[in-house]
């Protein structure tokens, strides 16, 4: 039994779900649009602003779609509703980083600067040359452009430098002593 597929979701104001016989779902708000093709065997019902996530049958798999498919619709409802925000902070001395165009470029202490590019859909800015904000609607964009960035230089544990997500807690280790 999935106890998450079960769940009803709410619909907030001003947000339409709309899906068709091949299983497309398309979730509109305030925000924007979202698309996903939902598993054969899985289907929507929406009545009333309340929308239920339904499986065919009860097989091993089946039962594991309807929980990742509700979730999924949710994510979605909640991304083009309120959206998603995924903050980041650099952390050592000269690592900075900036918007250039379509490109944040990252300054980390290596030969070169860094140019990832920013895809569409998100909204990336820099505060005080060393706080990232990564925003969009789509919550698997958001954070795999989150976790993307961060891996160019993770926390390493004796300084403390490097990419961090706010509120991450490095476990640091004491260096060299000598004898």
């Amino acid at each position: 039994m999935s106890r998450i597929g079960l769940k009803t979701i709410t619909l907030p104001e001003k947000v339409s779900v709309k899906s068709d016989n091949e299983g497309n779902v398309v979730v509109e708000g305030p925000k924007g649009k979202l698309e996903w093709t939902m598993p054969s065997g899985i289907s929507l019902e929406e009545v009333d602003g309340i929308v239920t996530v339904k499986r065919a049958n009860e097989h091993r798999k089946m039962k594991a779609l309807h929980g990742t498919s509700r979730s999924l619709i949710s994510n979605m409802i909640q991304g083009v509703s309120a959206g998603f925000i995924k903050e980041l902070e650099i952390q050592g001395v000269g690592f900075r980083a900036a918007v250039k165009g379509k490109e944040l470029d990252l300054n980390l202490g290596k030969s070169h600067p860094i140019l990832h590019p920013i895809p569409e859909g998100l909204t990336v800015t820099v505060d005080k040359n060393t706080a990232i904000k990564v925003e969009g609607v789509d919550k698997q964009l958001v954070g795999q452009f989150a976790a993307e960035v961060r891996r160019y230089y993770p926390p390493e544990p004796f300084k403390g430098k490097g990419v961090r997500y706010v509120g991450e807690r490095v476990r640091r280790k004491a260096g060299k002593s000598v004898q």
